[in-house]
């Protein structure tokens, strides 16, 4: 089982990369709304963001399979590890979307731009789910067992307790 000081330090790079994973996730939501825009001088602010979340994907990628690689070296929780795995799997794909949707959306055939207006929906749907994933695998190192303490900064309860407290449609 590792010790503290390691929990730690992986919590604290969860932290940043989760930070980070909300500028894309923001980058990706800001590019679909300017792209939609009719003005030609938005839908550039559009392509010019798409193009800064493409080196933001790549970045977030780059950052987690580090934190695969060094899992590698030192004892860690079975769980911790599957979960940073499945980061990885999620911040390539998102890296991919993303540079397909930048790809398509300065192509000038209207079916191309349709088509990268699709891949950027998915780059942004992606992204939102990386960035609740990394908070999630946040939270869980956050905790310590027998914790019962409920904190309402975190993020993963806030999304539970929103969804469980949801009204139902058609409910009166």
């Amino acid at each position: 089982m590792p010790d503290n000081a390691d929990s730690h330090g992986r919590y604290q790079s969860l932290r940043e990369l989760g930070s980070r994973a909300h500028q894309l996730r923001a980058a990706t939501r800001a590019a679909d709304h300017f792209m939609a825009q009719g003005v030609e001088a938005d839908r550039d602010t559009g392509s010019w963001l798409m193009n800064t979340a493409v080196t933001l994907a790549a970045e977030v990628a780059a950052d987690v399979d580090g934190l695969a690689r060094s899992l590698k070296e030192a004892p860690v929780d079975a769980a911790f590890a599957q979960a940073v795995q499945s980061l990885r799997v999620r911040s390539h794909q998102l890296h991919a979307a993303a540079r397909a949707a930048d790809h398509f959306l300065d192509q000038e055939a209207h079916e191309d731009r349709d088509t990268g207006s699709w891949l950027m929906a998915t780059a942004r749907t992606l992204a939102e789910r990386l960035a609740h994933e990394i908070d999630d695998g946040a939270s869980l190192l956050k905790r310590t067992p027998g914790d019962s303490v409920i904190d309402a900064n975190d993020a993963a309860l806030v999304r539970r307790v929103g969804a469980a407290t949801a009204p139902l449609r058609g409910a009166a």
